[in-house]
């Protein structure tokens, strides 16, 4: 028997006119998986997240959440909750208020819905009774996370939940999506900040003018895409230039107080045993650009440059 899956979809197809939005799509969420979506604008990720939340049905292939199969417009089975293109809100009533309003057209009373529990867990409290078209971007992220947890879902489904957020809403909604994948539920989120994909996500599906160039864990990714830049800081940047010269296996790109080196994890810990060994101090050791970001890059530049072909041609 196959592992049970939160999400199991297979060959999504969806068209809007000539545009082929998804072409082919598969992707898998196990149960207490945050998964990431990632893609460059136009990629096919919002109209996947509708797909997931039931708001369109695709023109060809079969979605099953929750063990259930997805087949009609608003046929996404309890449990499903989230948003995409930011949460709907009305803007004249207060943010306690608009949840008491979703409750009662949930059928939750507004007095057990947990309406306090959520705007804490999401770090609303001090603002629950301000009107919400005053609202930051990052407020009104962090209201729609709270609406979609009124209902105490199973699967999530979030677009871009970090957008606009300063670091203490950051921090709130990386400790709710945390522990709700430790409790089992199943989250899948697109975003276009890597650092939050890095940081939450075990798993992560990258999609380029529609279709999918990789899904997987993400220390698969990193493996599979190993050469890196690396920027490293010393005590002694002549000393630590000379060594990484003399260190097979690495390329050395500049000529500054900064070592910029590039090369593979195995040769950077070769180095790094130089260094120490030589007692050159390291004061900082860190990838130019993340292990995520550059795989995205190098997957997504031969699709994003071929869909520029195809419309060029039109």
């Amino acid at each position: 028997m196959g592992t049970l899956l939160a999400v199991r979809a297979r060959g999504i197809m969806k068209c809007f006119r000539e545009v082929v939005a998804l072409d082919g799509v598969d992707l898998d969420v196990g149960y207490g998986q945050i998964h990431g979506l990632v893609g460059p604008n136009g990629a096919g990720k919002t109209t996947l997240l509708g797909l997931l939340l039931g708001l369109s049905v695709a023109d060809r292939g079969s979605i099953e959440m929750l063990g259930a199969p997805v087949r009609r417009v608003l046929d996404a089975p309890d449990g499903v909750a989230g948003f995409v293109d930011g949460p709907g809100l009305y803007p004249t009533l207060t943010a306690r208020q608009n949840l008491a309003a979703l409750a009662r057209l949930r059928g939750l009373g507004p007095d057990t819905a947990g309406i306090d529990d959520v705007l804490g867990e999401v770090g609303l409290t001090d603002v629950a009774d301000d009107r919400t078209q005053g609202f930051s971007l990052g407020m009104r992220q962090r209201l729609g996370l709270a609406a979609a947890l009124l209902t105490r879902p199973r699967l999530l489904v979030l677009d871009e939940p970090s957008n606009g957020l300063d670091p203490t809403g950051k921090r709130d909604v990386h400790r709710v999506l945390t522990r709700l994948a430790a409790d089992g539920v199943s989250v899948v989120l697109s975003s276009h900040r890597m650092d939050d994909v890095e940081a939450l996500c075990s798993e992560v599906t990258i999609l380029a003018a529609g279709r999918v160039v990789f899904s997987g864990p993400l220390g698969k990714l990193a493996a599979e895409n190993s050469v890196l830049d690396y920027r490293v800081v010393t005590a002694d940047p002549p000393a630590a230039r000379r060594a990484a010269a003399e260190t097979a296996g690495i390329a050395v790109l500049n000529d500054g107080d900064v070592l910029i080196v590039r090369t593979r994890v195995s040769a950077l810990d070769d180095l790094v045993v130089r260094l120490v060994r030589d007692s050159i101090a390291i004061r900082e050791l860190a990838p130019v650009v993340s292990p995520l970001e550059a795989a995205f890059l190098a997957l997504t530049g031969s699709e994003a440059d071929a869909l520029t072909d195809r419309e060029a041609a039109r």
